[in-house]
């Protein structure tokens, strides 16, 4: 058994122990859990600097769809099962999940979001990451991805989101939001 399955079994097998937890891991899977604090976001956003919040947002929702097709643009090249299609005694707490398993959108979508913020705001970072990192080990926990899959999603995702953020900060509404804020 190679580290990746080995690590799948350790994390995947801490399921169907506590079932608050089990809640836990199922809410952070759901796409929708991150609506609430996402509008909270943007509301605190609009309310700071509106022209920001319209530019970043717009540009942070071509972002994540642009996260999502190149995922999904990997998932078909590697091919990857997921490990509930291939490993036995899998704790399934959502289903298998419809396509590949390499990379986790989930995780790429996380991980862009939260090193574009991070770019852009470096305050961000000590609430983003913590959450990108929960909902990484919520999609291996929940039976639908390896360790590596989550891996390499964070990797992508990052590497997407910061470098949208770099060019964006370059705009002069960004550039000064920054100034000010390393001023303060």
């Amino acid at each position: 058994m190679n580290w990746d399955v080995a690590l799948f079994y350790a994390i995947n097998g801490l399921a169907e122990r506590s079932s608050v937890l089990d809640e836990a891991m199922v809410a952070l899977a759901r796409p929708s859990s991150l609506l609430v604090p996402g509008t909270l976001l943007f509301a605190y956003w609009l309310w700071v600097s509106r022209r920001q919040a319209v530019i970043g947002a717009t540009t942070l929702a071509g972002l994540i769809a642009l996260g999502d097709l190149l995922g999904a643009l990997i998932k078909q090249a590697a091919q990857r099962a997921r490990p509930c299609r291939v490993l036995d005694q899998v704790h399934e707490l959502v289903g298998c999940g419809g396509t590949f398993s390499f990379p986790s959108n989930h995780a790429l979508n996380t991980a862009a979001a939260a090193a574009f913020a991070q770019v852009l705001y470096p305050a961000t970072g000590w609430i983003s990451w913590p959450l990108v990192a929960l909902v990484g080990f919520s999609r291996v926990y929940i039976g639908g991805h390896y360790v590596t899959d989550v891996l390499g999603g964070w990797v992508i995702g990052g590497l997407i989101g910061a470098g949208v953020a770099v060019v964006l900060s370059w705009w002069p509404v960004f550039r000064k939001g920054r100034e000010c804020e390393a001023l303060g």
